[in-house]
């Protein structure tokens, strides 16, 4: 059984914690400062970890990320609004020669629709009259707008376009997270449509990349995840 650290248990570590051992997982360490086995990243505190997933806050995350890879530790990276840092911990990860998995959303689903999304635009991009739009719905108390997801597809699929893609955030009620590409022309329109049931998808896809990184070295994204 794979050696799993749960770094910050909040919503999605909580989450995390109830499905690991049904996907295969042993929880050798729980890390959170208000909670836990340890209140911070150490190399005791990890235990025998082989591989740690990390959803704690903006503020604690880069330095959580560096000491699980100071400690010889692979991270699996859920936190967003620390991206600021991201190429000093990626440099890091390959110094150490270890895996680093960077997602705002860890839905195979989601991964998917990021590569179906490329494909809509590649077909549209030189179509007379398309416009391209991206909606995204998340609850009420989703803090940031646009959502992490939302901007990584934007980027993803604007790569392909050639230019930014408009980005509508919606905050109602309970909704997990749902995304809406947009194309439209003058006379038709065309819509591709990700919806998350249940914030238990994006566990389960951070314990299948957990999975996926246990000895490989680099840095990582769900799409590589999603490609083998």
């Amino acid at each position: 059984m794979p050696r799993l650290a749960i770094i910050g248990l909040g919503k999605m570590g909580r989450t995390i914690e109830q499905l690991a051992p049904d996907r295969g997982f042993d929880i050798v360490a729980r890390i959170d400062p208000h909670g836990g086995d340890a209140t911070s990243v150490t190399r005791d505190a990890l235990r025998t970890a082989e591989v740690a997933v990390e959803f704690s806050t903006p503020d604690a995350a880069p330095a959580n990320i560096a000491a699980a890879l100071n400690a010889g530790c692979p991270v699996v990276v859920g936190t967003t609004g620390w991206y600021e840092q991201r190429a000093a911990l990626e440099a890091l990860a390959k110094e150490k020669q270890l895996g680093l998995l960077v997602a705002p959303n860890f839905s195979v689903g989601v991964a998917a629709f990021g590569e179906i999304a490329v494909a809509a635009v590649k077909a549209l991009k030189a179509a007379p009259g398309f416009d391209a739009h991206l909606v995204e719905t998340h609850h009420t108390a989703k803090k940031d707008a646009p959502s992490g997801t939302a901007a990584s597809l934007e980027q993803l699929a604007a790569a392909a376009w050639g230019r930014e893609i408009p980005v509508t955030s919606v905050r109602v009620g309970s909704v997990p997270g749902t995304h809406e590409f947009v194309f439209d022309g003058a006379f038709e329109q065309i819509t591709i449509t990700h919806v998350a049931r249940d914030r238990r998808v994006f566990a389960d896809g951070a314990l299948l990349a957990a999975k996926w990184l246990i000895g490989r070295s680099g840095v990582f994204t769900m799409q590589d995840v999603l490609r083998g």
